[in-house]
């Protein structure tokens, strides 16, 4: 625990990253092709991560001295070429004001920062990692990839941070992702702000938070994540610590497993292992970190020189010096994923390949004023930074390194997920990259299949506000919620969505309507009353039948006609109305089946006039009624009104009438065929528009007037004395006739489609059989089973009893 305690803010990685600066400028020293005759060293400086140190260190590199003096230079002999750092963006900012005014060259491996994209206000910084603007462009991406739109957002609450997150919430917010919450680390705090933060990430319904900051200002987050037990959440992390083995102990394997981010792209480095083997504690350069690092280790302490006591921990062994360092399996000698020691080892080679080009610079060819060349063993600052500028070369792997216009490299990042080993450590395994430098088709890329979750499912997370909307409904906003938040509301009638999280329906053409699901559009279904369905075929057989009925009443009338009752009834006048009536049944034919142009033209006026025909012979038979019994009374001069030549003429005279009615109809505003969709969206109702309502009630009221004036003659006749008056039959007839015609009204005005057509097929059946049961019925039961009342004899005895 002392030694945890006293060195816990020695990390294995930084001093990885310094034998890395050893390696690079050994191995360059020992390659004559790059710099002959000229050896090239280096000066370390340690800044503990604070910004006043950084910056101190800067002043002392510029001054030449062990004290800062600023605007001074005070060394003579060789000069600095660069200075590579700072690992923090807030540091690199401060210290790319203070160098850009001496154009001294500054190369960082780790800060990503957008801000340090302005060559304007830094002139002179340059990295040899990808910009922030790449990085969150590349975690929008991701995040968009799975299709979460439900994310949380924590950053520090610096530069670094506040501009990362805001260029990360653009490209998500144009993507169409919703923030739940945006929290910051606040660095002044110890704990920064790490209880706050981890409550809202608890609390929230967001699956997924993207932390964007650096691995330091991460561990108090997901120490406190460990203390609350958050589970199920899925880290987002950015290049900051998306691949740090500092958050690789086991105690924080609980919240980070399944986190997945950008890393800076890693890279190996032949032959930097058995170097990190080779150093020891009794070596002059860095011996004050080399014996820090040994203590930690092999978990020993070395005994103090001037304390030489000889007591110690009974805990702690002694360190000897001796220890193998090929045993440890550390972050020190991790070779297997180099990040930021390869971004540091390319930033020396960097720095040699432009002292390189600067040496081979020839005079009379050189890119200065006069063509002139620089002397690499007196140069000024600015010249350097021309030739780095320029810098173009491919490394081991193949990966060519420049720089553009704003000092930014290529942006490559590997998509990494931190997973368990079998053995349970946390490891950092990549699963896919980012790389801009690429074909259109080629620039994200990744093995979802590869991933492990925080779950342990395969299945990708979900993190929505609301759930997707299926086909068939649309997507209604929530009032003051973010977009993403919404309820899924069905479409409206005769409206479908065919994808899902549609934002409106789309309404189907006028002869389609949705399927039950509301999701595609299918033909209506169309209605009209069919031969083929039972009501029709029904209906058909009933008129078929019942026109018979008619034509053998005739038969039974011409078989008897010489007898009384049938004499007495007006014989030629009968047989026209029980034709008539026949083609009454017949003409509701018409009216069944699919509806022809030429049927809807012709089958209300062939009904109209059908029926005035009908009625007319029984209006004329009325009269007769009264003229025959006129025409008897002593003295009367009406037997010329007995004449059938007046029926023939009533007749005439109202069919004729309600043949000009038709006619006119027929020439002013026909009937015509339509496809009616409003009275049944859900179906196309093939039916005859009338043209002019008001010729077809005129029409009809036409025949209800003839029939009123029979009813009304009939009634007032009916008790006149006669052998066999038809007054009373008629007058049965007509109220019937007149009963279903007034219900048809309502009837008719109420019922849809194919039924309105079926109720006036009824009342035209349900009239013609009224008249056909009352006028007729009661005489061919006399004739066929009261032949004994249908004698002259039985006739001339009721004559003389009715006197």
């Amino acid at each position: 625990d002392f030694l945890r305690n006293r060195y816990k803010q020695f990390y294995f990685e930084s001093f990885q990253l310094f034998q890395a600066v050893r390696f690079a400028v050994d191995e360059i020293n020992k390659d004559a092709e790059i710099l002959p005759n000229i050896t090239l060293g280096f000066r370390a400086y340690d800044s503990c991560a604070l910004l006043q140190y950084d910056l101190e260190g800067v002043l002392q590199f510029l001054t030449g001295l062990d004290r800062h003096i600023p605007n001074y230079r005070c060394s003579s002999g060789v000069p600095l070429s660069s200075i590579i750092g700072s690992t923090f963006s807030a540091h690199s900012v401060i210290l790319a004001y203070v160098l850009g005014i001496y154009k001294f060259p500054q190369i960082s491996h780790h800060s990503t920062t957008a801000i340090l994209s302005d060559h304007i206000r830094f002139p002179s910084f340059l990295r040899t990692v990808p910009s922030d603007i790449y990085q969150s462009k590349g975690l929008a991406d991701l995040v968009v990839h799975f299709r979460w739109t439900w994310v949380g957002l924590v950053a520090t609450d610096n530069d670094y941070g506040q501009l990362g997150i805001q260029l990360l919430q653009k490209e998500i917010v144009k993507a169409g992702v919703c923030v739940a919450f945006n929290e910051n680390i606040l660095t002044s705090y110890p704990d920064r702000n790490a209880p706050h933060i981890v409550k809202i990430i608890k609390t929230s319904t967001a699956k997924v938070v993207v932390l964007y900051a650096p691995s330091a200002d991460i561990v108090p987050i997901v120490k406190e994540m460990v203390k609350q037990n958050v589970t199920g959440k899925v880290l987002v992390a950015n290049t900051g610590w998306a691949a740090t083995t500092i958050l690789s102990v086991n105690m924080f394997s609980a919240a980070l497993t399944g986190t997945i981010g950008l890393a800076i792209q890693s890279g190996t480095i032949p032959g930097l292992k058995q170097f990190l083997n080779t150093i020891n504690p009794s070596m002059s350069l860095g011996r004050d970190w080399t014996k820090t690092f040994w203590e930690l280790a092999f978990n020993c302490r070395f005994i103090s020189d001037k304390n030489e006591t000889g007591s110690l921990d009974t805990n702690v062994k002694e360190c000897t010096g001796s220890e193998n360092l090929e045993s440890l399996q550390n972050a020190y000698n991790d070779v297997s994923r180099l990040r930021p020691t390869y971004t540091v080892y390319t930033a020396v080679l960097v720095v040699a390949k432009a002292l390189k080009d600067m040496n081979n610079c020839k005079n009379g060819e050189g890119p200065f004023s006069k063509r002139l060349c620089a002397d690499i063993k007196d140069f000024q600052s600015w010249q350097l930074l021309y030739y780095i500028k320029k810098v173009r070369f491919r490394l081991n792997n193949g990966k060519e390194v420049y720089f553009d216009k704003n000092g930014d490299p290529p942006a490559v990042y590997d998509i990494v997920n931190r997973q368990l080993s079998p053995s349970g450590d946390m490891r950092h395994v990549k699963v896919g990259s980012y790389d801009l430098a690429a074909p259109p088709g080629n620039i994200f890329t990744i093995n979802t299949s590869s991933i492990q979750w925080n779950s342990g499912e395969i299945q990708i997370p979900i993190s929505v506000c609301s759930q997707s909307c299926p086909p068939g409904f649309w997507k209604a906003g929530r009032r003051g919620e973010p977009a993403c938040c919404y309820n899924c509301v069905p479409c409206p009638q005769g409206e479908i969505s065919n994808q899902t999280d549609s934002f409106t329906c789309i309404k189907c053409p006028w002869d389609m309507w949705p399927n039950p699901e509301k999701s595609s559009c299918l033909p209506k279904p169309i209605e009209y009353l069919s031969y083929e369905e039972p009501l029709g075929t029904t209906l058909a057989c009933t008129s078929t039948i019942s026109s018979l009925v008619p034509v053998i009443i005739l038969k039974l009338f011409i078989q008897f006609k010489a007898t009384p009752i049938v004499k007495a009834n007006n014989y030629f006048l009968s047989c026209l109305l029980l034709l008539s009536l026949s083609f009454c049944f017949l003409c509701s034919l018409m009216f069944i089946g699919f509806p022809k142009p030429e049927n809807c033209l012709l089958r209300q006026a062939a009904f109209g006039i059908v029926f005035s025909l009908c009625v007319s012979c029984i209006l004329a038979k009325t009269i007769m009624v009264v003229f025959a019994f006129m025409a008897t009374k002593p003295g009367s001069n009406q037997k010329k009104w007995t004449s059938p030549w007046v029926s023939y003429t009533i007749i005439s005279i109202c069919l004729l009438l309600q043949f000009i009615l038709c006619i006119t109809w027929l020439s002013l505003d026909p009937p015509f065929l339509e496809q009616n969709t409003e009275t049944q969206p859900r179906l196309i109702i093939l039916q005859c528009n009338e043209g002019s309502p008001t010729a077809f009630w005129c029409m009809l009221g036409y025949l209800g007037l003839l029939a009123t004036i029979s009813f009304v003659v009939a009634f007032l006749a009916r008790r006149l004395p006669d052998s066999f008056n038809e007054a009373k039959y008629i007058t049965f007839s007509m109220l019937a006739f007149l009963s279903v015609w007034v219900s048809y009204i309502p009837a008719s005005l109420s019922s849809q489609g194919k039924y309105t057509v079926a109720m006036e097929v009824f009342a035209i059946l349900a009239s013609s059989w009224a008249i056909v049961f009352c006028m007729f019925v009661p005489k061919c039961f006399i004739i066929l089973f009261r032949p004994s009342m249908n004698s002259r004899e039985y006739v001339m005895k009721k004559g003389q009893n009715m006197k």
